[in-house]
């Protein structure tokens, strides 16, 4: 149940119906009085009995309201104390009006256009039984106040059941909008980390890395003896120190996903977690340590690849294989999908499928990116990154960059 307090307009119109109510009361009991009627008192006490049944539904409206059998029995009781009133005089047929609008709020549409009728026909048959003088009105005025009172409550239902939606609508598009918003703020995060652990690894670090490799090499040619081959060791490592320090800020600053091991325990967990299709994932060659802006340039690329798999190749089956060779390392993305052609323009199928990110990464590197599809055959997504030279130096001589 909707626990928001009712509108305003709404609190209005209730109000409206209460003054109504005991309005149209008021005045059958002050005609009866007036009027000498024989049973005046038991008029007066009717109106009295039937705002008394009134009062109590409308100063505790929970129960009702939570309940249709507890609406049925208040509405139930009121009636009966209206129908009494009904007996005793022909004015009480104007509070049909306002019962009218009672029946409709309060029972479900199947009930209440059958109370709205029976409650018209009582109007008009006490109306009669008294003896007034019958003329059309005596029965278009109880049928016109039953139907504009329905026209009315329905009119209103539909322009609530469409507020409804629109509130939930915009709720929708402002829960959406904060899931953007914090979407971007943690892409654009990723990114920033991303970059600086780039630029530091191909700059400072890779320059310590190479101040690193000189210094040695000129330790190497001077004279055991000469005073400055301890300047030359010192300034190496210094150099050696701050490249680890380096080191530390770029995996300090590397994706999350790389912080819980190597870029192949990544990769694998990657395949295990993927939706869809089974993937495997293998490696070959001997594994080595991989500058921070390759690992995450390979990742990037081989989630985006799984992410078209998933989405668009329809496939029974994905690898991914990660491989080490002697002066390169390379990725492939292969699938038993739908497949497609490579070389067809994809801007009309709003797609691209992120090819042109993955070989803006891929040449960002020096490196190469290759599709191999076509429809029915599957795709082969293969990129190749060059191992940097103060990598394929340590690698020779026991001491990686």
């Amino acid at each position: 149940m909707d626990s928001r307090p009712p509108a305003p307009v709404l609190r209005v119109l209730r109000l409206c119906l209460h003054a109504l109510l005991i309005g149209l009361l008021a005045l059958a009991a002050v005609k009866a009085v007036a009027g000498g009627a024989p049973h005046a008192f038991a008029v007066v006490a009717a109106a009295v009995l039937v705002a008394a049944v009134y009062a109590a539904g409308a100063v505790s409206p929970a129960p009702r309201r939570r309940s249709p059998r507890a609406a049925a029995l208040w509405l139930g009781a009121l009636g009966a104390a209206w129908l009494a009133l009904l007996a005793l005089s022909p004015d009480g047929l104007w509070t049909a009006f306002p019962l009218y609008f009672l029946q409709l709020q309060l029972l479900p549409m199947r009930w209440a256009l059958p109370a709205v009728a029976a409650t018209a026909a009582a109007a008009i048959t006490s109306f009669v039984l008294h003896g007034q003088q019958i003329s059309a009105g005596t029965f278009i005025g109880p049928v016109l106040g039953a139907g504009v009172a329905v026209a009315t409550v329905l009119g209103h239902q539909a322009l609530y059941r469409e507020s409804e939606r629109r509130r939930e609508l915009i709720e929708e598009l402002i829960a959406t909008r904060v899931e953007l918003a914090a979407a971007e703020r943690a892409a654009g995060t990723l990114a920033e980390r991303e970059r600086l652990a780039r630029e530091i690894h191909d700059t400072l670090a890779q320059g310590l890395s190479s101040i690193q490799l000189l210094l040695r090499a000129a330790e190497r040619t001077l004279p055991d003896g000469d005073p400055a081959v301890v300047h030359v060791r010192q300034a190496r490592e210094a150099a050696q120190d701050n490249l680890a320090e380096a080191r530390r800020f770029v995996r300090a600053l590397s994706p999350p996903d790389l912080e819980h091991g190597s870029l192949a325990a990544t990769l694998e967990r990657l395949c295990a977690a993927a939706p869809g299709p089974a993937v495997e994932f293998g490696v070959s060659g001997t594994p080595v340590a991989l500058p921070t802006s390759y690992e995450v340039a390979l990742l990037r690329i081989a989630q985006s690849a799984l992410a078209n798999t998933v989405l668009h190749a329809d496939a029974g089956r994905a690898g991914i294989t990660l491989s080490f060779m002697d002066t390169s390392v390379a990725l492939d993305v292969v699938d038993d999908g739908s497949g497609f052609d490579p070389v067809a323009p994809r801007a009309k199928s709003g797609g691209g499928f992120g090819l042109p990110a993955m070989r803006s990464r891929a040449r960002s590197l020096g490196g190469t990116l290759s599709v191999e599809s076509a429809p029915g055959q599957g795709t082969a997504v293969a990129i190749t990154l060059p191992l940097p030279q103060p990598l394929l130096v340590g690698s020779t001589t026991g001491d990686p960059a």
